[in-house]
């Protein structure tokens, strides 16, 4: 089962289960899975790893407005955003603790070669790549700076 038809089951299972929360992310999530289907040349498909782009980009977004809320004193409008991102977080892969992430990071930059920060691009390129879905792209950059910074 795919991840498309995850999300379409367990909508399903939140309707019955009558969790508001869950169902309207998860109906959100939905909605730009349909739209990135019936894309100009997406030719009626949604791998996995594009799924899965589109719940990141949502969940950054929700955490964004969420702060953006929090920041404007309306903690109620703050706190239904984040329980929305924790239903998506569900589906995404656990994420790397600080320590995984430096030792991939490690290996990466030791295969790139990378001699100091003129190469972090050559370095963030296999990173993005790589890590992606188990890490943020600013955790990478900010971990791979100070790594190139102490070579």
């Amino acid at each position: 089962m795919n991840l498309f038809e995850q999300i379409s089951n367990d909508i399903k299972a939140a309707m019955l289960a009558k969790d508001k929360v869950k169902l309207e992310a998860l109906r959100n999530v939905k909605k730009y899975f349909l739209e990135a289907k019936t894309a100009p040349g997406a030719n009626d498909t949604l791998t996995d790893e594009a799924a899965l782009k589109i719940i990141q980009k949502l969940v950054k977004q929700g955490k964004d407005v969420a702060q953006i809320y929090a920041g404007q004193n309306r903690q109620d409008l703050a706190d239904a955003e984040l329980a929305q991102v924790r239903a998506m977080e569900s589906y995404l892969p656990q994420p790397l603790s600080a320590g995984e992430l430096e030792s991939e990071l490690k290996k990466i930059i030791s295969q790139t070669a990378a001699a100091g920060l003129q190469d972090m691009g050559k370095v963030m390129g296999v990173a993005a790549k790589a890590l992606s879905g188990k890490a943020e792209g600013r955790a990478i950059s900010e971990t791979v700076k100070r790594l190139l910074t102490e070579r």
